[in-house]
């Protein structure tokens, strides 16, 4: 009978592509993984990888056996979930992979609800970036991700994983307060306007970086982007004291004296929960997304405040 722990190695290496990755994501040596491998090899008697440059790849074999695995593995969990639910509480131990500011909105609520709910369940949050987490899901990294979508940009589908939706955060134009910075920004009502201002995005090469230089060039201009980071809190902060224009989801929005404007089409993000279908009947899980999505509804948003038009426009 072959090994289910070196078929779960097999699978490991099919997706994360090195036995490096593998070795990392389990906290395994590279030689262990590639010991445990090479004995695969001898129980199936059938050559599973190949050279690959300086590493390994699956041979065509080897890619039947790994997705055999994948079903395997799902079988073991949905056989756990069946059991969890045969019990009288809710325990265990859920990993849950989730983005900043859903981190700082949502997962203080929810957790908080948990813990008096359900004490014997064990919560575990990473803060990851949602195509990461998602990937990672897939992976059996952690069990739950909380990920969010841009307009226009949508996160890949992987097979295997569900996707709950949770909320839609608004997204907002946001400015210094009158009197923190330039002039010019306690003028502006329309996103035009800050055409010759400094902007506070994202990193290139991010889905919300290609969405705010979408949003200004429809405006007919190109951003001046004078400050980058991956941080919202610290696009807030660096708004909230005049030194730059920018875009805040409403998650984001801490109270602060930043303005607020509604954009044209009061645009908004997608967040949405993602877990392997294989786990959905699992009452941990049920009982983790049931406080997040309370944790969702109950959250208060700022109010918007709508951007006239321009003069000259109807």
């Amino acid at each position: 009978m072959l090994d289910m722990k070196r078929l779960r190695l097999l699978r490991e290496l099919q997706t994360r592509g090195t036995i490096r990755a593998v070795a990392e994501a389990l906290n395994y040596s590279p030689s262990a993984v590639s010991q445990q491998l090479s004995l695969l090899e001898q129980e199936t008697d059938t050559q599973l990888l190949r050279k690959a440059g300086r590493g390994v790849a699956l041979t065509a074999a080897g890619e039947v056996l790994a997705a055999e695995a994948e079903q395997l593995l799902a079988g073991l969990e949905r056989a756990e979930a069946n059991l969890h639910r045969a019990r009288d509480e809710v325990r265990g131990t859920i990993r849950i992979a989730v983005f900043q500011s859903a981190f700082l909105a949502l997962a203080p609520p929810a957790l908080r609800a948990l813990r008096a709910q359900h004490p014997k369940l064990r919560l575990e949050i990473v803060q990851w970036e949602p195509g990461e987490a998602l990937r990672e899901t897939s992976a059996r990294g952690v069990d739950l991700v909380i990920a969010e979508e841009y307009p226009g940009h949508s996160r890949s589908y992987l097979p295997g994983l569900d996707r709950v939706p949770l909320v839609n955060d608004p997204i907002f134009l946001a400015l210094p307060p009158e009197g923190a910075g330039d002039v010019r920004f306690d003028a502006a009502t329309t996103i035009d306007e800050l055409a010759q201002l400094p902007w506070v995005m994202e990193p290139s090469g991010t889905a919300t970086r290609d969405w705010g230089e979408q949003a200004c060039r429809a405006a007919s201009f190109e951003p001046e982007v004078r400050y980058e980071t991956s941080d919202l809190q610290a696009h807030e902060r660096l708004i909230a004291t005049g030194n730059a224009a920018g875009f805040l989801p409403g998650l984001v929005h801490a109270g602060s004296d930043v303005r607020l404007l509604e954009l044209p089409g009061a645009p908004h993000r997608s967040v949405f929960s993602s877990a392997r279908a294989s786990q959905e009947a699992h009452p941990a899980l049920a009982a983790v997304r049931e406080a997040l999505a309370a944790a969702a509804a109950a959250h208060t948003f700022p109010l918007r405040t709508p951007t006239p038009p321009s003069p000259g426009r109807s």
